[in-house]
């Protein structure tokens, strides 16, 4: 895959950093009713499942249909939480991150966080922030909103990218039962009633991703297991069934305390992860576009000091 070049440094940092700063926003939003067992989203899809996998009503219908946004992996930061404080870290164009720089003291309330690119224009722009009372919010450059309660009942919330076919990133979570549900995104930021994936996620101690890793197109997420092994689920394109059979990618994955999908760090158009290394080292795996072997050897782009961030998305 050719080397995007299109995109140009600086340019989209400025805008999820906007985004990042409306944060300050969540003291605003007291009074909001809490959700029951399932998280209540503020959009919905007619005839979808919640917790029922099986055939559901076509996402076109009332979400803008597009190729799907992760058939190119998008250019986002690195961005870090430290207590309340919030940086992020340019890409250097040359498959590392620059310094840090400072963005925000109100992430105090925040425990969770996943980058998105709403507009499909290969660009972070947005993000959704899960506070720890369990409320979700979409924050971006304007309007930032509340999207709705009861979050709090699962232990992993991310975005992969655009797993369904149409317009918007999406959002996976795994609840405390280790079953893993999907959330379709609309533009705006609100979600879809969750459609039910599959049961025996709780086995695994990291999920991440975000972009098309084996070269299909599709979204595609990894997933570590206790034993520090790591599997690659393809997606598929399809709400009802949206990955295929696990593959294999190798031993060794526990020498990593955290795993974020980077979107396309080294300008290869592929999808990369980073691995925070348990020394608080930072690694670098590219994408290498083949479900068989979907990484190239690792690159060390952070010498120490990364298990200071309590996340990093």
């Amino acid at each position: 895959m050719a080397k995007n070049t299109s995109r140009t440094p600086g340019r989209f940092l400025s805008r999820l950093t906007v985004a990042t700063l409306a944060a300050a926003l969540i003291g605003t939003t007291a009074g909001v009713a809490q959700a029951g067992d399932a998280p209540k989203p503020t959009g919905s899809i007619a005839g979808a499942q919640d917790g029922v996998q099986g055939k559901a009503a076509a996402p076109q219908k009332t979400r803008a249909a597009a190729a799907p946004l992760a058939a190119a992996a998008v250019l986002q930061p690195l961005m870090g939480v430290a207590g309340d404080n919030l940086y992020f870290y340019d890409p250097n164009w040359k498959g590392g991150y620059g310094s840090a720089q400072f963005a925000t003291d109100t992430w105090g309330d925040l425990k969770a966080a996943t980058q998105a690119d709403q507009n499909g224009d290969g660009i972070a722009e947005a993000a959704w922030a899960i506070a720890k009372d369990g409320h979700l919010y979409f924050l971006q450059e304007e309007p930032s909103r509340h999207v709705g309660g009861g979050w709090n009942t699962y232990n992993r919330v991310f975005s992969p990218g655009d797993l369904a076919g149409a317009q918007g990133y999406d959002l996976l979570a795994r609840d405390g039962a280790g079953v893993l549900w999907l959330y379709l995104g609309y533009a705006n930021g609100d979600v879809t009633k969750r459609y039910r994936i599959g049961s025996g996620w709780g086995q695994y101690t990291q999920i991440a991703g975000t972009g098309d890793i084996s070269g299909d197109g599709k979204s595609d997420i990894v997933a570590r297991d206790g034993s520090g092994t790591l599997w690659l689920y393809q997606g598929t394109g399809s709400t009802a069934a949206p990955f295929k059979a696990r593959v294999k990618v190798g031993a060794g994955w526990n020498t990593y305390n955290t795993l974020v999908g980077a979107g396309d760090l080294d300008g290869d158009g592929i999808a990369d992860l980073v691995a925070r290394g348990n020394d608080g080292t930072l690694w670098r795996y590219s994408g290498a576009g083949d479900a068989k072997a979907p990484y190239k050897a690792r690159v060390k782009i952070g010498t120490g000091g990364w298990n200071k961030y309590r996340f990093l998305f």
